[in-house]
């Protein structure tokens, strides 16, 4: 195991907690509130992840190899989630009453790969964690926008699911932005200016996603939270169970391959993160139990912070099998 890389990922994850407290005190003192968290997300959908994700695919130096690499991430993107929903699919039937049992499945199957996981990718792969993040996240937002959006419309006729949702999105379009400026760069030079934009306007992602986690928090009972079972059960599932299945059946699907370690280690960190905070947000406004999502979008948050690094050793050990 790296050491270094290992405590890295600490780094980050304290980082991580330390900026979710500040946001629970922030909206028990009402500094963040409804409108404010609500307006900062949009800050954050609309803006902050396009200039995130084109800063990091456009950054690159480009090479033909690193674009082949890169492809990997983005086939792994499409096969994960599907995998994940599986699995969701699977335990989610333990969750009796019904909108439960589809948030539950939901809130396993995506995962906040860019808010929290673009800094954890980039702890555990320094390189090119961020930028390979950015092609996985593509498969994300596809597979969000049809499976997500079919799995919250079952039992409703207001939720619809279209083709154009899926394609023309705040996560695809700012990927073939960013992919086409990294291609050109194969023969023009990107200007500074925009990259130092990007970059900029892309650093406000985890301090202000992180800050909302932790509102979304404080909104709910904590003592609820902790002696739920049925969220216990969750968490057990999403953080252990399910992180613990993709690396083993990553580590099979690679045996051979001579980056089988690296692969091995982005499914397990990338399956291993929180839920995404979309969830919460789709549940809201589709009028979907909130309150339960709220509580498992806050909960997987917190109780990462503990099992991220389990599964960082569990992941070593099975990669280096």
């Amino acid at each position: 195991m790296d050491l270094t890389t290992f405590f890295n990922l600490l780094t980050i994850i304290g980082v991580l907690f330390l900026v979710m407290i500040v946001g629970f005190f922030c909206r028990k003192r009402g500094i963040i509130n409804d409108v404010s968290s609500n307006r900062m997300s949009k800050l954050i959908i609309e803006v902050g992840q396009p200039a995130l994700i084109i800063g990091s695919l456009a950054g690159k130096q480009f090479s033909w190899e690193l674009l082949r690499e890169a492809l990997v991430y983005l086939c792994i993107g499409f096969l994960l989630h599907p995998l994940m929903s599986l699995i969701g699919l699977m335990f989610g039937r333990i969750f009796p009453d019904f909108e439960e049992r589809k948030l539950s499945v939901f809130a396993l199957t995506f995962t906040n790969a860019a808010f929290i996981g673009f800094p954890i990718l980039a702890a555990v792969f320094p390189t090119n964690g961020v930028f390979y993040g950015s092609f996985f996240i593509i498969g994300f937002h596809v597979y969000m926008w049809t499976f997500g959006i079919w799995l919250l419309s079952r039992g409703r006729d207001d939720i619809k699911l279209t083709p154009k949702k899926a394609i023309i999105n705040f996560g695809t379009i700012p990927c073939m932005i960013g992919l086409g400026l990294y291609l050109l760069k194969a023969v023009l030079p990107m200007p500074a200016l925009l990259l130092d934009c990007c970059t900029y306007l892309g650093n406000l992602c985890m301090p202000i996603s992180v800050l909302i986690t932790g509102a979304l928090i404080a909104t709910q009972d904590l003592r609820a939270i902790l002696k739920s079972p049925r969220l216990y059960i969750f968490n057990a599932v999403k953080l252990i169970g399910l992180p613990i299945i993709v690396c083993l059946i990553a580590k099979l699907v690679t045996l051979g391959f001579s980056n089988s370690y690296e692969l091995v280690m982005f499914c397990t960190v990338i399956s291993a993160l929180p839920s995404a905070s979309t969830v919460a947000m789709l549940a809201e406004l589709y009028h979907i139990k909130p309150g339960y999502a709220a509580q498992a979008v806050g909960s997987s948050s917190l109780f990462s912070v503990a099992t991220l690094p389990l599964l960082y050793f569990i992941g070593d050990f099975v990669a280096k099998l």
